[in-house]
């Protein structure tokens, strides 16, 4: 058996548990699948399971990426290490004295409030721009994830609680209010012009498009791009930075620290233990110092 014959089948088998024991998400996946075939490419006449520490140390500093590149491919490698050292294929991984280089921490991007009300600011005249609308009114005062955004179905908002329930990362659900703004806007939306958009279609999706099918990331990308240009916001704008803005806001107006966490849905297991016990009457209280909360 040639090397890339070997090399092909130990990460197949250790995709393969990325995938299905592990159930990492398909982003993730494909990031961990990139990166070893990346790395192994480095490496002509070598198996990645032969690889030395030295070996490793070599191709970091010879790889001119990033720093944050760089620590990608070390968590990976680790990773795959620790796999076959569970396995019995090697006695030692290679990686257990290298160092995580140093990632220097930029602060994340985010619009300010006069930026927001000008992007909510919209010319309201055909049933998609109430969709946008509302769309865009639930990203921000939410802080949720593009993704989590366009996987809401009708049952998710609850109208009478005045919040949606979220399906984040590893499946876990959380709850986040709404405000009295937000709420309007929804309504306004799932009552007269999404059943205008969908004609004689059904979708559980809530936001949809025209073929009633679920709104794609592309699309709500394009409308997000389209309406910065129409608000004259010069910066990069992209659905995380709304989440950013939505956290820094919050965060400037007095809201604790572990509440915005909470409401993010981050997965960070110490942050996960802390805000474990934080009331749902402390995330309300907390939310409705959100400056999109006020009327």
């Amino acid at each position: 058996m040639n090397k890339d014959n070997v090399l092909n089948e130990k990460v197949e088998d250790y995709l393969n548990y990325l995938k299905y024991e592990r159930k990492l998400s398909h982003n993730t996946y494909e990031s961990y699948a990139y990166n070893l075939k990346k790395i192994s490419s480095s490496f002509e006449d070598k198996s990645l399971t032969n690889l030395t520490e030295d070996e490793i140390r070599q191709f970091l500093y010879d790889s001119k990426e990033s720093a944050k590149t760089n620590a990608h491919y070390l968590t990976v490698l680790k990773s795959f290490y620790d796999y076959l050292l569970d396995n019995n294929e090697i006695k030692v991984n290679p990686c257990l004295n290298i160092k995580m280089p140093k990632i220097e921490k930029s602060l994340p991007k985010f619009l300010t409030i006069d930026e927001v009300n000008e992007l909510l600011n919209i010319n309201l005249q055909k049933p998609i721009d109430y969709r946008d609308k509302a769309m865009l009114e639930v990203l921000y005062a939410t802080g949720i994830r593009i993704s989590e955004l366009l996987d809401l179905n009708l049952s998710s908002y609850n109208e009478k609680g005045a919040f949606i329930k979220v399906m984040g990362k590893g499946s876990k659900e959380r709850i986040i209010p709404l405000s009295d703004i937000t709420i309007n806007y929804l309504n306004l939306y799932i009552k007269e012009y999404r059943p205008l958009i969908l004609k004689d279609k059904e979708s559980p999706f809530l936001f949809v498009n025209y073929t009633g099918k679920r709104m794609s990331r592309q699309g709500f990308f394009k409308i997000l791009k389209k309406k910065c240009e129409d608000a004259n916001i010069k910066k990069e704008v992209s659905p995380h930075v709304l989440r950013h803005s939505f956290a820094t806001h919050l965060l400037n107006n007095g809201a604790d620290l572990r509440v915005i966490q909470e409401l993010l849905g981050h997965e960070n297991i110490t942050t996960t233990e802390i805000y474990s016990h934080i009331s749902k009457d402390k995330i309300i209280t907390d939310y409705q110092k959100h400056p999109h909360y006020k009327k």
